[in-house]
């Protein structure tokens, strides 16, 4: 008997633009992407006096975008400054541009 994963019904593309689309599905996410994108880079600190909620609850937004590869961190103890991942943020407009239109 030969089994069939349902991963195996979808592209990679599919996949990708999915794990892109669940990153950009809370306000809070996408506030913090158009931050990052008018700046080079943004300290971990510096965003939580930006947006109104905790750091910790920031911190959890941050490792979706990050996890999802939109964005990048880099942690220099005590500090963790994060940017736009550029390779991924073209990736990401040119499928969503693709399936939007």
């Amino acid at each position: 008997m030969i089994t069939t994963l349902k991963s195996d019904y979808f592209t990679k593309e599919q996949e990708q633009i999915a794990r892109f689309a669940k990153a950009l599905g809370h306000p809070v996410r996408i506030a913090i992407l158009q931050l990052l994108n008018t700046q080079s880079c943004c300290y971990h600190g510096d965003m939580a006096q930006e947006l109104p909620i905790a750091k910790s609850t920031l911190s959890q937004h941050l490792n979706e975008l990050k996890a999802a590869g939109l964005i990048q961190g880099d942690i220099t103890p005590p500090t963790v400054k994060y940017c736009i991942n550029r390779k991924n943020w073209v990736l990401a407009k040119r499928l969503m541009n693709g399936l939007l239109s």
